[in-house]
């Protein structure tokens, strides 16, 4: 009797592909721009990437066909656990992540302004103007040349603008990262560093879905709302940032807020700003002016009515324009407001 032995083949190592995404000046058109190393996985039996990292199996699995394709996993993150920020300030032994807010990207040390040494204790009068001298070498040696010292500037300007405007940390990242790119090519030259900024700030807002119009920020700013369009079109030209017409829908959450709308109106000019757009009506026009409108109709239509003026003021657009706005949504989109 002769038994053919049957060969089966064997399981190929999971296919790794190891990305590093580096904000390059040439792929700025990304909306959210990548800093860190990223590991992609194939699984080499179905070939699919919906990939599960199950931490509490220590496994690497495949979400499709069950492949494990990695096990004995090692939890790289914290031992303790934090149940809100103070929490998480006061039980971690390290220091701030790496930014490119600061012209350094975070990575120098500082010397403490406080004369205290680790115990808390006093330092002697000798020790302090030692510590002053360090302290003042310490500032020169971080800005060591006028390129670095200009960055320094420009990202504190940066930073001082996104204050005013209560912009997130992600925007203001993606601001810094747009500036730098920036100065990579050489695009400062002949240009304000201050406009520079505020019109790295400007794309880095419509990038990330939290719209500033040009007016609100050349009222934080030092520079007028002509120069920082026109060096927001010739930055977004040279590093090749391509947008999309802002969306009125984004300006809505922080309309409604700044009028203290409950979440019925908020809701209701999104569903009426979406017909809207299905039927054309918002393109060609002015998103602020859109939005208002909306919100305006919104909110008689919920029974919290806010006058004119006031939505006007909070969109920063004129009752002229709020009216002309309102009649074309009411007209087009045969709303029946009752005013």
């Amino acid at each position: 009797m002769k038994v053919e032995s049957v060969t089966k083949e064997e399981t190929k190592k999971p296919e790794r592909k190891i990305k590093l995404a580096i904000a390059k000046p040439e792929d700025y058109s990304n909306k959210n721009v990548i800093l860190e190393k990223e590991e992609e996985l194939i699984c080499p039996v179905c070939g699919s990437k919906n990939i599960i990292k199950d931490y509490e199996r220590a496994e690497i699995v495949c979400e499709m066909c069950g492949c494990v394709l990695q096990q004995n996993l090692f939890d790289v993150g914290p031992e303790w656990r934090a149940f809100d920020h103070e929490q998480r300030v006061k039980r971690s032994r390290v220091g701030a992540p790496m930014t490119y807010t600061i012209h350094d990207k975070g990575l120098s040390t500082v010397i403490d302004w406080r004369n205290k040494d680790s115990y808390g204790k006093d330092i002697s009068a000798d020790k302090r103007a030692q510590l002053y001298r360090l302290r003042k070498w310490q500032r020169r040696i971080r800005v060591s040349d006028a390129s670095e010292r200009n960055l320094a500037f420009a990202l504190s300007e940066l930073d001082r603008i996104a204050s005013k405007l209560g912009l997130p940390r992600n925007v203001r990242e993606n601001a810094a990262v747009l500036y730098r790119g920036a100065v990579e090519k050489g695009l400062i030259r002949g240009r304000s560093i201050e406009g520079v900024a505020a019109a790295a700030l400007y794309a880095a807002c419509r990038r990330c879905k939290v719209p500033r119009t040009l007016d609100e920020i050349a009222e934080v700013s030092r520079v007028d709302r002509k120069e920082i369009g026109r060096t927001y079109r010739f930055i977004s030209r040279e590093l090749n940032i391509r947008l999309a017409p802002t969306n009125p829908v984004d300006y809505v959450p922080r309309f409604a807020s700044e009028l203290k709308l409950p979440g019925e109106v908020e809701s209701k000019a999104i569903s009426i700003l979406q017909k809207a757009g299905e039927k054309g009506l918002t393109s060609g026009r002015g998103p602020t002016g859109v939005a208002a409108a909306a919100i305006y109709i919104a909110s008689v239509l919920q029974g919290t009515r806010r006058t004119q003026r006031e939505v006007a003021d909070v969109a920063g657009v004129t009752e002229v324009t709020l009216r002309n706005r309102y009649k074309e949504l009411t007209e087009h989109l045969d709303i029946d407001v009752t005013l």
